[in-house]
């Protein structure tokens, strides 16, 4: 009985070892994985270091540095994007933003229409923009990503000196503003 239970689980560990390689040989980067899901495989940039795929679909890319791309609209694209894929979608999406005017919103989901046409959705809150699809179809590099208020919050001073001048400008700027408000 011991042999039987031995031999199963030995069985068991090599067909799993093996399906994983096999997965792991045929989807050698998140490039074609994409296509493999009706997706294009522009929507990352180049810049993913690693991606892990769940059998549930859920998938975490890692970039190498937050970056912004310009399609028809300026898109971000945090250090770290995770979502949900399945045949034609992507849903759960977190770390992809759309610059709209002035604003960046997030982008919550990312559908094809199925059977495929020339047209991509991208679903940001309520919204579902569409979007001719070639602008996807290849790999983008990656430019800087601009300027923040998260980042300007955290830059770091040269000096302490420097640090003084910088908080007395913002707090006579702040001054300004509440009295102007006043009047």
């Amino acid at each position: 009985m011991a042999l039987h239970r031995f031999s199963f689980s030995t069985l068991f560990l090599s067909l799993t070892l093996l399906t994983t390689t096999t997965l792991s040989l045929s989807l050698s980067t998140v490039y074609d994985l994409l296509p493999k899901y009706g997706l294009p495989s522009g929507l990352l940039p180049d810049s993913v270091t690693n991606f892990t795929l769940s059998d549930d679909g859920r998938f975490v890319v890692c970039l190498a540095r937050s970056c912004e791309i310009e399609f028809d609209y300026r898109v971000r694209y945090e250090k770290t994007v995770s979502g949900r894929i399945s045949y034609g979608s992507i849903t759960e999406l977190e770390g992809i933003q759309v610059k709209r005017l002035f604003i960046w919103l997030d982008v919550d989901e990312i559908k094809v229409d199925l059977p495929p046409t020339d047209s991509i959705y991208f679903k940001v809150g309520f919204i579902n923009k569409k979007l001719g699809i070639d602008q996807f179809r290849t790999v983008h590099s990656c430019g800087v990503s601009g300027c923040s208020w998260k980042s300007f919050l955290q830059l770091k001073f040269a000096s302490a000196d420097m640090n003084e001048v910088s908080l007395w400008v913002l707090f006579r700027i702040l001054e300004d503003v509440l009295e102007k408000d006043t009047d």
